[in-house]
């Protein structure tokens, strides 16, 4: 019998030229119908190198002298020295080359974590930081006094909240908020900026609007007026999108959300394929020192292993929903990039592998009828946060986005109607039978109901 790679079928199913033998079409079709995770599986699993650090294994390039399949959790503060100044394990690929002093600069079960995500994103670098606000702000130390950042309009509440009130006055950065999407808004910002921009700072989808912006358009924009552009990829997580493929210089991620995926750690990271940007990153998370636990990064390692069959699981359940929530008298408008009727739909399409599992909707009434429908959810849990596998309801105009200015949350469409929807791996009767009780509820109190 011939072992068959999946990269020797092509779209179709059939067998391409790199086939070594014929093969029965039926295990052919079955191969296909197996590997619906475009082989992300196997990057998510399995790292090219060792996977844990011993230094006199490392010499021989075998740092896993026991053999464990699962990486351990090192939970050392500091490491011998042989001479003075010399840090051991340098040949440790877990280290990325600087071996092992102290764990604030630089820990085993870290680094392996940190390698597993670069690969998942399609980087060289990756470094982690103990919250995803804490990537965030070691990406703005970046920028010097003086200079400018040109982050989009919709962007997650305590993203905005840092710009606003740290970012631009205590470090003296200053801040715009644009639409991405509107060239002349664009233009008009960079041209008052004076050449002083040196961010574009950009969510696609957004949250919580789920607006899709193209990154191909805004890397070439960037790179034309010498400027970075930094991806916050939360919301499609790296299975459904690598920003990076399209001309991206910085990807953030909040760990806590798809990556870990289980609502169990708190943790951010920061991917680059830039040498100097990953430099700096290095040298800020050790300066800073906001790092994750070990334990944590051992606990985002094994959420990151299944992210592949958790987000298809979801994602599966958001197209569902969301076509049971446009066809629902309770609610006026569904925002979803899987469907047809989302705006960047086609943009969607052409960017991700997939769209993803966080749904907004706008429901009909007012606050009181959002905050029904909240309150009589059973199978959905009323509370923040998102990409875990349960599923999770929220209201972003009270809790999420409650400290973006009312004016800001008017312009974006974030008013007291916006519920967002954090779709989990439950059954998907379950959740729309759940949501069709809640929306009936709301339904009822206006006048309607079934």
């Amino acid at each position: 019998m011939t072992f068959i790679s999946t990269t020797m079928a092509t779209d179709n199913g059939h067998l391409n030229d790199a086939s070594p033998s014929a093969v029965d079409q039926t295990v052919v079709d079955a191969i296909a119908t197996a590997d619906i995770y475009h082989s992300a599986g196997t990057t998510y699993l399995h790292i090219d190198n060792p996977l844990t650090s011993n230094s006199s294994a490392s010499s021989n390039h075998d740092a896993n002298p026991t053999g464990a399949v699962v990486p351990p959790i090192s939970l050392a503060t500091t490491f011998r020295q042989n001479t003075p100044g010399e840090p051991m394990a340098r040949d440790d690929p877990n280290s990325w080359g600087l071996g092992y002093e102290y764990s604030r600069t630089g820990n085993p079960t870290r680094g392996v974590f940190e390698r597993a995500v670069a690969a998942a994103e399609k980087t060289k670098y990756c470094v982690a930081f103990s919250s995803g606000s804490a990537a965030t702000s070691a990406v703005i130390h970046l920028l010097y006094p003086g200079e400018k950042l040109l982050s989009i309009d919709d962007v997650y509440g305590g993203t905005q909240r840092y710009f606003r009130k740290v970012v631009n006055p205590r470090m003296g950065i200053d801040v715009d908020f644009v639409d991405f999407g509107n060239k002349d808004e664009v233009q008009s910002k960079l041209k008052s900026g004076g050449g002083k921009t040196k961010l574009f700072w950009l969510e696609t989808p957004t949250n919580p609007t789920l607006k899709v912006t193209c990154i191909r358009s805004v890397a070439a924009l960037a790179k034309e007026h010498n400027a970075l552009l930094a991806v916050d990829n939360t919301f499609c997580s790296p299975y459904f999108q690598n920003p990076v493929e399209f001309g991206a210089d910085i990807i953030v991620h909040s760990v806590t959300k798809y990556i870990n995926g289980h609502s169990d750690v708190v943790m951010g990271v920061v991917c680059t394929n830039d040498e100097d940007v990953y430099k700096q990153l290095r040298f800020t998370q050790n300066g800073v020192g906001a790092v994750p636990s070990p334990f944590d990064c051992f606990l985002a390692l094994r959420g990151l292993k299944t992210l592949h069959l958790r987000m298809e699981a979801a994602a599966r359940n958001a197209n569902a929903i969301a076509l049971f929530l446009e066809r629902h008298d309770s609610v006026s408008k569904v925002v979803y990039p899987g469907l047809k009727s989302h705006p960047q739909h086609e943009i969607a399409t052409r960017q991700q592998n997939g769209y993803g599992a966080m749904i907004t909707f706008y429901c009909v009434g007012g606050r009181e009828q959002a905050a029904i429908i909240l309150q009589n959810l059973r199978v959905f849990a009323l509370a923040e946060s998102l990409g875990a596998i349960e599923s999770l309801a929220e209201s972003p105009s009270l809790m999420t986005h409650a400290s973006v200015p009312d004016e800001q949350r008017k312009l974006l469409g974030i008013d007291d109607t916006l519920i967002r929807l954090s779709v989990g791996v439950e059954s998907c009767v379950d959740l729309i039978s759940d949501l069709d009780s809640a929306l009936n509820a709301a339904l009822s109190s206006v006048g309607g109901g079934k």
